[in-house]
């Protein structure tokens, strides 16, 4: 019997003292309120994990405990998007709030946006304004390796933020390495098998209704393309004789443009230009994968937000003459 009454001596001395512990030494878990100083850069690398990023909070002095923000965090779904980056964020504040900076996005430094149909020329500019070295970059692209053998196409559009250290190199393989993913969740690879197509093609036909499309309208871009070629028709695609010139910002092209000697005029070559003209989304390549059903070898947008697809060439040369003096009245408001 004393034995028993000594047992429950001892855990009601430990529930007790266990109490009084988490009592008197939770508040302590966390700087107190209002007391946060100076802003300082905090990276985030990938591959860490959130006692990783709890641990080095409390090192340098973000949180008073790691403990404290771990329990936060874990409290807090939203905690699962933060993402891998360098975040200006102030010292010696509650983890609530730390959480909470962490989590905003105007505190990402950094932070590349790179926007659906970017050209290779387009990121290294975007790149550039973001404090990355030009030549670096560059060399960068040049030395990539792609699966299917081009980079352009494989830059994928999105927003990163790199550590404020990260090296072109680094960055460049990010970026393909994220369109890597999304051709897996699209099940790119097994789709353009079944199609009788290569990555290469798919992320082509991508770029080029990218560049050629609304979203809305997508999929059914992608079935002028194959029907056109299909019927060995020629794509005549302008988007492309563009970028064969190196230009952008315009959506009329000279009969002078038609003539640029390059494998990507696609008013001088049959099929598909040799690799892709830019980088497309997701969205984009999964309408490269899945076109819609439609007899469509023609489109042209009449006015802004208002694209008509037709069978037909005497249709097709209807819709061209309401577009020109569309185009003629400054419906489009672009430079010829």
């Amino acid at each position: 019997m004393k034995k028993r009454l000594l047992i429950f001596v001892l855990m009601g001395a430990l529930i007790i003292g266990a109490f009084a512990y988490f009592t008197f030494r939770s508040p302590q878990l966390d700087f107190p309120v209002g007391s946060s100083t100076a802003d300082i850069d905090f990276t985030i690398s990938p591959g860490e994990s959130g006692s990783d990023i709890a641990r080095a909070l409390a090192k340098a002095g973000i949180v008073k405990t790691w403990e404290a923000f771990f329990n936060v965090a874990a409290a807090d779904k939203r905690s699962f998007s933060v993402q891998p980056g360098t975040r200006r964020i102030h010292a010696h504040q509650t983890s609530k709030v730390v959480l909470e900076e962490l989590l905003d996005p105007a505190r990402l430094v950094g932070v590349v946006r790179i926007p659906e149909g970017a050209r290779i020329s387009n990121v290294i500019k975007i790149m550039v304004g973001q404090g990355f070295d030009k030549s670096e970059l560059k060399s960068a692209i040049k030395d990539a390796k792609t699966p299917w053998g081009s980079v352009e196409g494989a830059l994928y559009p999105a927003t990163y933020a790199f550590p404020r250290n990260a090296s072109a190199q680094s960055a460049i393989a990010q970026m393909i390495q994220t369109t890597k993913g999304a051709l897996h969740d699209l099940r790119a690879e097994e789709r353009a098998k079944a199609a009788g197509l290569t990555t290469l093609q798919v992320l082509t036909i991508a770029s080029l209704i990218q560049a050629e499309a609304d979203e809305t309208d997508f999929s059914k871009v992608s079935r002028v393309i194959y029907n056109r070629i299909a019927d060995g028709m020629r794509l005549q695609l302008d988007t492309t004789v563009l970028y064969a010139l190196n230009e952008q910002g315009r959506i009329k092209v000279t009969n002078k443009d038609l003539a640029v000697a390059s494998t990507y005029n696609t008013y001088m070559h049959s099929g598909l230009p040799p690799g892709p003209i830019g980088n497309p989304g997701s969205k984009a390549i999964d309408a490269a994968l899945s076109p819609a059903d439609g007899p469509w070898i023609f489109f042209i947008t009449v006015k802004p937000g208002d694209t008509r697809f037709t069978a037909s060439e005497n249709e097709f040369y209807r819709w061209k003459s309401e577009y020109q003096k569309n185009y003629a009245a400054g419906a489009f408001k672009v430079a010829s």
